[in-house]
């Protein structure tokens, strides 16, 4: 099931076009895109914040 080739692939996103549109995909595309840009940029901003932290405690 993991081992999917590239005409797998090809019927799976002719199949999701009929079923979505091309208007509705590009939308998802886009969402999707925009989710994984904030959940990396969330994961800098927690790499962040334990070092303020660690200065805040080293302070004290």
């Amino acid at each position: 099931m993991g081992n999917m080739g590239a005409g797998e692939l090809l019927v799976i996103a002719l199949i999701a076009l009929l079923l979505f549109g091309a208007g509705r995909i590009a939308e998802v595309g886009k969402g999707l895109g925009q989710g994984i840009r904030n959940f990396k940029q969330g994961l800098r901003e927690g790499d962040r914040e334990p070092s303020k932290r660690d200065d805040e405690d080293r302070r004290a």
